[in-house]
């Protein structure tokens, strides 16, 4: 029998392994409509906590990107404590791909591709969504998935955030 050259078996592996790690991840986060005579849109955090509740990554925050009479959006960040202590004050924003402006009440999506995840091992996670408001409350809400293959997982918030949807999709 011939041994095929050792660059084709490792093509051949790759190949094989690609249709697993080739998945989307789509977040879908409700802002609930809050009656309040003072409501300001919530800054929002959406990122991956690997399984020991370590950051792995942010991929969306929401916030006020301008400066207003206020000042800058920016310093408001360390009100989403826990997205602030496990690694927001880390990252350098702007940051493409991850800022946004803040949403008012409805449903919104964060849509990561494939190959923005395409360094994420397969395996448990979770993703982890906080919204803080000024003259409001803040909201933690969790929701465990598989990274690997297609699946869908939910949670709910009570008071800050409404359903949480996560979507693993090929």
């Amino acid at each position: 029998m011939r041994k095929l050259p050792l660059v084709l078996t490792t093509a051949a592996m790759t190949a094989a392994a690609a249709p697993a790690m080739a998945n989307n991840l789509t977040v879908s986060v409700e802002l609930p409509r809050i009656a309040s005579a003072s409501y300001h849109r919530p800054y929002v955090a959406v990122w991956i906590e690997n399984p020991d509740q370590t950051m792995n990554r942010s991929l969306a925050v929401w916030y006020q990107q301008t400066r207003n009479a206020e000042g800058d959006g920016k310093d408001w960040l360390k009100d989403m404590r826990t997205w602030w202590r496990k690694g927001g004050r880390a990252i350098s924003l702007p940051a493409d791909g991850v800022s946004g402006p803040t949403k008012a009440p409805g449903r919104h999506t964060v849509s990561v591709s494939a190959s923005r995840l395409r360094n994420l091992p397969a395996g448990n996670y979770t993703i982890v969504v906080e919204a803080a408001r000024e003259l409001g409350g803040r909201e933690v809400v969790r929701v465990p998935f598989r990274w690997g293959g297609p699946t869908t997982a939910n949670a709910s918030g009570s008071s800050e955030l409404g359903a949480v949807r996560v979507a693993v999709t090929r």
